[in-house]
């Protein structure tokens, strides 16, 4: 497996919660499979003028980093979207007749206003596998709904003779978030008194892979269980 860095983004601190603007890494994920090359998310795609202001980012080409990681465009057998904001499958259409792996919520609500752009998502070839929930997509690679973020967020579950690799997308933006959430379940499991805060349903559908190691979208820190 190799993270690609495909640029950042500035998120304004309104929308960061902070004092002062975020910067925010984007980062995609190349996974060799005894089928193929699976590439998990793309880049920024292009944007209008109003986003581009906003959010201010910069991109680093798709395929230089594939390069750097020593494959062409044409190598990748499937593709996997997290979800489908502009941030996550920009670079969708250098892959016309590749398979691009959504949920069927997801896949709708982008098809729908105000969501991404839509010559990201129906572009000339674009060839999609939708699913309804989890599903087993090679030998050890599975799909796990992780609805939140959007209706149709979906993680991937790597099965690896060295433990399992949870690649999260933006279930949760930081893995400071996604070990508050890890914490959250464990205290309500254990007993403790309320008020507690809830934790998000899907965790211990994903936490049950037994992962080693969770990696997120826009953040480079993994998490790693506490014990």
């Amino acid at each position: 497996m190799r993270r690609l860095d495909l640029g950042y983004f500035v998120r304004p601190a309104e929308e960061a919660g902070t004092e002062h603007p975020r910067v925010e890494p984007v980062l995609a994920y190349l996974v060799g499979t005894d089928s193929g090359l699976v590439l998990f998310d793309t880049g920024i795609g292009a944007a209008d003028p109003e986003t581009e202001a906003h959010y201010r980012p910069r991109r680093r080409p798709l395929a230089a980093a594939l390069a750097d990681a020593g494959v062409a465009v044409g190598d990748v057998s499937l593709v996997v979207n997290c979800h489908l904001h502009f941030d996550h499958c920009g670079g969708n259409p250098s892959f016309p007749r590749t398979p691009v792996v959504v949920q069927t919520a997801e896949l709708a609500a982008a098809r729908g206003e105000a969501y991404t752009f839509p010559e990201l998502v129906d572009f000339p070839g674009a060839r999609y596998e939708e699913l309804d929930g989890e599903a087993e997509i090679r030998p050890g690679v599975w799909i796990i709904p992780t609805p939140g973020h959007t209706a149709g967020h979906q993680s991937l579950v790597l099965r690896r003779p060295d433990g399992t690799v949870i690649l999260a997308g933006q279930a949760h933006d930081f893995a400071s978030g996604f070990g508050a959430d890890h914490l959250a379940l464990h205290a309500a499991a254990a007993g403790s008194e309320p008020p507690l805060p809830p934790h998000s349903s899907w965790l211990p559908r994903l936490l049950s892979f037994d992962p080693r190691r969770i990696l997120f979208a826009h953040d480079c820190a993994v998490w790693e269980p506490p014990a």
